[in-house]
Formats: C-alpha cells, sequence, structure tokens
C-alpha cells in the first residue's frame, strides 16, 4: 500500500495534523506505481525536503486511461443524469469547505504563499468553482433546429469521455478546480496530473473525491514529470481532449504531441507578458496599489501579471516612488507563509529562483537601470526581492519574455496612440491592465489591447463565472463561466425523418 505523509501545523494561523496519501489515486484506489519512484517534494522557504510523493510513469497513464474509459462507459457520461453529477460536486465543494483550512495550510507549504492569501483566494476560489460547475450539471443541454415539415432536427452536446488535464505549481488547487468543475459537470471522466513540485493539494483533493462518493476511475490522479506522465497524456490514443495550464514552450509540445497521435482536442492556458497602463487621470495611491499587486502578488508567479508597466509622463516620477515604496516595504516583510506579518514570500524551487535572478542579470546586462531589489532575501529558501527595472527598451529580454518572478519593467509614454502600440508588442495576449478616469478611453483601450482579459482599474479579478484564456500565444481556448462547459464537449446534430 502506499505511504502516508503526516504535517504537523504549529503556527500562529494554523494549528493540527494534516494527512495525504503520498501514492497515485487510480480507479478510487490508492496504489503505488507500476514501476517504483519517488520525487522529494522540497519546501520553498529553506530548501529542505519535506517528503516524497510516488511518481508515476507511462505505464501508470495506460492504467488509469483503462479505469476512465470503463468508467465512463458504464458508470459516468451518459449514464449519470446531470443532476446526479451535481449532486457529487456539491458534496465535493461540502468536503473542501469542511477541510479548508488544511487545504489552506498545504497550499501554503508547498508552494509558500502567504496562508491568508492562500485561504481567500486559492482555497476559497476553488471552493466556488466546484460549487458553481456542481449548478451547471443539469443545464447542459442542445437545441431543436427548424429545418421542414418532413424532418425533426436537434442537437446533444455530448461529452469527450476521458480527458487528460495537467495543471501548473502556481496555484495548485485552483487550477485542479478549474480543470475538475466542467470536465466533471459536462460527464468526462479524468486522469489528471498535478505539478511534480506541487501536488500535496491535489492529493488532499483525491481523498476529497472518494469521500464524496464519485464512481472508481472517474477522477484520476497521478504524480510524476513533464516528460514521461505528462507526455504520455499528450500522447495517449485513449485520451480524446487534454488541458493543459502552464508555459507556452510546453504547450508547443503538448499540441504537437496531441497532433501526431489521435488529434486529440486540445485547450491551452498559457505564458503572458501582460501590460499595465496608467493614464495620468487616475487616483494615484489607489493605482500605485493596484500596479504592485499585479506584479508582486504570489511573488510574480502568475500568468497574468503586469509585468510592463506603461506611466504616463506626467504623472511617472511619482509614481515610481510610490511603487518603490511598496517593493521595498514587501521585501522587508518577507517570510514565512504562516507568518501573519508575511506580505512575500519565496519562488517555488531553486530551479526557478535561478530562472529569475538570470532576467535580472539580463536586465542590467542590457542596459537598464535596476531601480531597486534584484538581490536574493537572506541566505535561505529562495526568496528574492521585489524588483523595479527602468530605462527599459521594447527589444530587452525583461521586455518580452515572461519571468514569471517579481520584477517590474516600468517606462513612460506620452498618449494613447502611443500606448497601444507599445502594449500590444508582444507575441502574448493574456491579459491587461488599464487605469484612468475616463471611460471612453477605458473602453477604446480596452478594445484595441489585444488580450483575452482586460482589467479597468483593477488587476487579477477573475471571477467563476466569467471567461478566462488568451490571444496569440497565450493559449486556445477558454476556462471559466459557460464557455469552459464549450471546451469539454462535442455537439451532435441529429436528423429524424418524419
Amino acid at each position: 500500500m502506499p505511504a502516508t505523509y503526516t504535517h504537523n501545523f504549529d503556527t500562529s494561523v494554523f494549528k493540527g495534523k494534516v494527512t495525504i496519501n503520498t501514492g497515485l489515486f487510480i480507479d478510487g484506489k490508492w496504489v503505488d506505481p507500476i514501476e517504483p519512484a519517488t520525487i522529494d517534494v522540497v519546501d520553498p522557504t529553506n530548501g529542505q525536503v519535506i517528503t516524497s510523493v510516488s511518481a508515476g510513469s507511462t505505464k501508470d497513464v495506460d492504467v488509469a486511461v483503462a479505469a476512465a474509459k470503463k468508467a465512463y462507459k458504464t458508470v459516468w457520461g451518459l449514464h449519470t443524469p446531470g443532476y446526479e453529477r451535481g449532486q457529487l460536486l456539491g458534496k465535493l465543494a461540502d468536503l473542501m469547505e469542511k477541510h479548508a483550512e488544511e487545504l489552506t495550510a498545504l497550499e501554503a507549504l508547498n508552494v509558500g504563499k502567504t496562508f491568508k492569501h492562500a485561504r481567500v483566494a486559492d482555497v476559497g476560489g476553488a471552493i466556488k468553482c466546484i460549487r458553481y460547475y456542481a449548478g451547471w450539471a443539469d443545464k447542459v443541454h442542445g437545441q431543436t433546429i427548424e429545418t421542414n415539415d418532413s424532418k425533426f432536427a436537434y442537437t446533444r452536446h455530448e461529452p469527450f469521455g476521458v480527458v487528460g488535464q495537467i495543471v501548473p505549481w502556481n496555484f495548485p488547487l485552483g487550477m485542479v478546480a478549474w480543470k475538475l468543475g466542467p470536465a466533471l459537470a459536462t460527464g468526462n471522466t479524468i486522469v489528471l496530473k498535478p505539478s511534480e513540485l506541487t501536488p500535496f493539494t491535489a492529493l488532499k483533493m483525491a481523498q476529497l473525491v472518494q469521500e464524496a462518493g464519485f464512481p472508481p476511475g472517474v477522477v484520476n490522479i497521478i504524480n510524476g514529470y513533464g516528460n514521461t506522465v505528462g507526455q504520455s497524456i499528450s500522447e495517449h490514443q485513449g485520451i480524446a481532449k487534454v488541458a493543459f495550464t502552464g508555459s507556452t514552450l510546453t504547450g508547443r509540445k503538448i499540441l504537437k504531441a496531441a497532433a501526431e497521435s489521435n488529434l486529440k482536442v486540445v485547450t491551452l492556458e498559457l505564458g503572458g507578458k501582460s501590460p499595465t497602463i496608467i493614464f495620468d487621470d487616475v487616483d494615484l495611491q489607489k493605482t500605485v496599489q493596484w500596479a504592485a499587486m499585479a506584479i508582486f502578488y504570489n511573488m510574480g508567479q502568475v500568468c497574468t501579471a503586469g509585468s510592463r508597466i506603461f506611466v504616463q509622463e506626467s504623472i511617472y516620477d511619482k509614481f515610481l516612488a510610490g511603487m518603490t515604496a511598496i517593493a521595498n516595504a514587501m521585501g522587508q516583510a518577507a517570510g514565512s507563509p504562516f507568518n501573519e506579518t508575511t506580505q512575500h514570500g519565496p519562488q517555488v524551487s531553486k530551479t526557478q529562483f535561478d530562472r529569475v535572478m538570470g532576467y535580472i542579470n539580463a536586465g542590467k546586462s542590457e542596459g537598464a537601470t535596476l531601480h531597486t531589489g534584484g538581490t536574493q532575501i537572506g541566505t535561505e529558501g529562495f526568496f528574492i526581492q521585489p524588483t523595479i527595472f527602468t530605462d527599459v527598451k521594447p527589444d530587452m529580454k525583461i521586455m518580452r519574455e515572461e519571468i514569471f518572478g517579481p520584477v517590474a519593467a516600468i517606462t513612460k509614454f506620452k498618449d494613447e496612440a502611443e500606448v497601444i502600440e507599445l502594449a500590444n508588442d508582444t507575441s502574448y495576449g493574456l491579459a491587461s491592465n488599464i487605469f484612468t478616469e475616463n471611460v471612453g478611453r477605458a473602453i477604446r483601450v480596452s478594445n484595441a489591447i489585444e488580450s483575452g482579459s482586460v482589467w479597468v482599474n483593477c488587476a487579477l479579478e477573475s471571477d467563476v463565472g466569467v471567461p478566462f484564456g488568451g490571444y496569440k500565444q497565450s493559449g486556445i481556448g477558454r476556462e471559466l463561466g459557460q464557455y469552459a462547459l464549450d471546451t469539454y464537449t462535442q455537439v451532435k446534430a441529429v436528423h429524424v425523418k418524419l
């Protein structure tokens, strides 16, 4: 039998024991991998190993797909009415609420994000997502279509069957919920791979899925690496659709693998290099707070991070002063995610730490001015001081490539036309932030920006009922809202001769 791991939390914000299974969850059971292997899970605040979890392989994916296919054909899919799927999703949401503090503690421990933010945004948002799709489960249907008197025509919105899902490490629980919710509501069965860096909350969710009473094989969760489990999911002939959230580079590989295998349907939520545009008519104090959150929230490890900040020249100096004060204050409040005063955590891993520091060095070597930050905080763990560059040029790496860390590049602009060109000068198109008190300008610029989401006078304000996804190289398809249901169903047209 697979091992379990119990973590004893004794902090000011949470005290208690949390136990997770560290094996693979396949066909409603916890199992060991066919080829024995483990992955060390590291605490990003100190670089020490927390515990090890099982590492699956292609052989385990084969077993999981067979279980998911059997469940789809016998007890799920078209065999379970939508209202029953909704009831199970509702039970899952109830169990998530019951175990919310445990889920929060695991998320904070594994990722390094603060407990207070994880409780509200990550866990609270995940519960809301699962409950939202519980309500949709019996409302997915087609329509009748008038043709002529001798024929009756209608459409059915049917599930794909077995879907593969690959989630990232920056919002592990939230992305599991975004994937499970619409897929289960529409009747699909699932083979899901959490990130090898942050598997804890996915493993806890598997326990809750089991407790909620989902039939065996409906949800299968396999820990593993991207080049083994992830690649197998992308290539597997028995998987009809794959959904991935992560880097654009990996998304390209998944799209290629899916095309070269069985031409499976693919939805991708990929990288971003989002602009934050600040006009000179704003409430500067509020705007600085929003802009800082847009880039420094979750240590900059956000696909929609507003890393390119364009400030109208007349307020540039005042804005820069405000951003500098916030960045420095956050750096001084770095520390344990379980400390109530912590505002800034570590990067998730040594690899990510090195990647971000590499970009900071590139910014300096290419001639940008390191205005503040740019150094490691302390000597333990993967903490990086919130960083601001000025004197940046459009062709610099820090303006072109996704850094995925707390690094902001701030530059001036003169007028609306100029900033639209600057903002759209990127291969990405995930999100954008626009700050102005002029309603007409807000709408004009929103319409002109090439991104899947636009936030006006706010940032990072996703909502479960509103679709989320990217333009250009930031992805294919949409998550959240009713739009996500379309990505997990295929339309069948039925013609009945009368």
